[in-house]
C-alpha cells in the first residue's frame, strides 16, 4: 500500500514522505498510538515508499510509492525477502531467538532492496532478554537497515529501548475514517461501518470486533427515540419510547450493552447537531449518512437542549457502569431528552 492510501494519520505520513525524499528517515522509529488504528499499515506503506523502484511524488507527499512495481507488489503480498515483519508466537511473546535472527540478517546487505527494513508488531510484547539483544542494534544501526516498532504500549519497553527509536504518536481516527476503511477494506456496507465507527472510538480493530447487525439496530433505535422525544411532551408519552431501547429478541448482545451501545451513537448524534449547527466541516460529523434525520432533529434540540441530552446521556453512561438497573436507567434518560 502506497502512503497517500493511509487512512488517516495526514501529519505523520507527510512527516514520513518528506523525511524519505531527504535521506533523513532515522534508523529507528517508535509508531506508538491506541490499538487498530493503522500503526502497522503505516509502518508496511513506509517499507513499500523506501524500496519502490519507481518512486513518485504525488497527492501532497514528497516521495511515494508506485504501487505497482515488482517491489511494491511483492511487501503487499508479503514476499519481499528485504522487508521482514517480526510478531508475537502462541505464547504471545517475542523471544530473543526471533530477535537475534532478524539483527543478524541486518548486518549483511539486502538482498536486492534498497534498504533492509524490519517490522516489529506489537514490539511491547519482546520478553527483556529480547530487547537487551535489540538495544545493540538500535545503538549501532546497520547503514542498510531501518527498524520500525509498532506498539499500543510503548512504554511496557525498556526507557533504553524507548531512548533510541523517535516516537511517532498516532491518534484514534475520526469515525469518519474509521468508516472509511470498514468500507474500502473490509467490505461493510455503509450503514454497518458507521454504526461500527461511532462505537469504536477512533480503532478500525474495535470496530471490526463489534457485532455490525446489533449496532446497526442500536443506530436505528437511537435515531427513533431522539426523534419521538423531539416530538413528545407528555411525560406517559416519553416513557413509552423507553419500550424501544429494551434489545430485540434473539440479539447476543445483553440489555446493558444494548442499551449502553444505543447511548453511546446517541451522544455521538448529539455531538455532531453541534457540529451541523457550527457549519463544520462533513468530515468530522459521525453520522454523516444520517444528514436528513439531524437537521430534522436540530430544529427540536437547540444547543441548550442538545447539552442538556448529552449531560444526561453521560450520566446515564455512567449509572450503567454502576451496574444501576437498565429499564430504570432508560425510563429517567427519555425523561430527560
Amino acid at each position: 500500500m502506497p502512503l497517500r492510501d493511509v487512512v488517516g494519520h495526514r501529519r505523520l505520513v507527510s512527516l514520513l514522505a518528506r523525511a524519505l525524499a531527504r535521506d533523513t528517515l532515522p534508523p529507528a522509529l517508535l509508531l506508538a498510538g491506541p490499538a487498530g488504528v493503522g500503526k502497522k499499515r503505516v509502518a508496511a506503506a513506509l517499507a513499500t515508499a523506501i524500496n519502490c523502484t519507481a518512486p513518485r511524488s504525488e497527492d501532497g507527499l514528497e516521495r511515494d510509492a508506485c504501487g505497482a512495481c515488482a517491489s511494491c507488489r511483492r511487501i503487499a503480498r508479503g514476499s519481499h525477502p528485504d522487508v521482514v515483519v517480526v510478531a508475537p508466537g502462541d505464547s504471545g511473546s517475542i523471544k530473543i531467538e526471533a530477535v537475534r535472527t532478524v539483527i543478524d540478517q541486518a548486518n549483511y546487505r539486502p538482498f536486492e532492496a534498497r534498504r533492509r527494513v524490519v517490522i516489529i508488531d506489537e514490539a511491547d510484547a519482546l520478553v527483556e532478554q529480547a530487547q537487551h539483544a535489540l538495544l545493540k542494534t538500535l545503538e549501532e544501526p546497520p547503514s542498510a537497515s531501518i527498524f520500525l516498532l509498532v506498539s499500543s504500549r510503548p512504554d511496557a519497553l525498556l526507557p533504553t529501548v524507548r531512548s533510541r527509536c523517535p516516537r511517532l504518536r498516532f491518534a484514534p481516527l475520526t469515525p469518519g475514517e474509521v468508516a472509511t476503511v470498514l468500507i474500502r477494506d473490509h467490505d461493510h456496507s455503509e450503514a454497518e461501518a458507521r454504526a461500527a465507527a461511532v462505537d469504536a472510538e477512533g480503532s478500525v480493530g474495535r470496530a471490526l470486533a463489534s457485532a455490525s447487525a446489533d449496532l446497526v439496530d442500536a443506530r436505528e433505535t437511537a435515531t427513533r427515540v431522539l426523534h419521538q422525544a423531539a416530538r413528545a411532551a407528555d411525560p406517559a408519552a416519553r416513557l413509552g419510547t423507553a419500550e424501544d431501547l429494551s434489545p430485540k429478541k434473539g440479539s447476543p448482545m445483553n440489555e446493558r450493552d444494548q442499551l449502553a451501545a444505543c447511548l453511546r451513537i446517541m451522544a455521538s448524534m448529539l455531538r455532531d447537531l453541534g457540529m451541523i449547527a457550527s457549519q463544520a466541516d462533513a468530515g468530522v460529523i459521525a453520522n454523516a449518512d444520517l444528514r436528513t434525520d439531524l437537521e430534522a432533529l436540530s430544529r427540536a434540540y437547540d444547543a441548550r437542549r442538545s447539552v442538556r441530552a448529552y449531560t444526561a446521556i453521560d450520566e446515564a453512561l455512567a449509572a450503567l457502569e454502576r451496574n444501576a438497573n437498565a429499564k430504570v436507567v432508560a425510563n429517567w434518560l427519555v425523561l430527560q431528552l
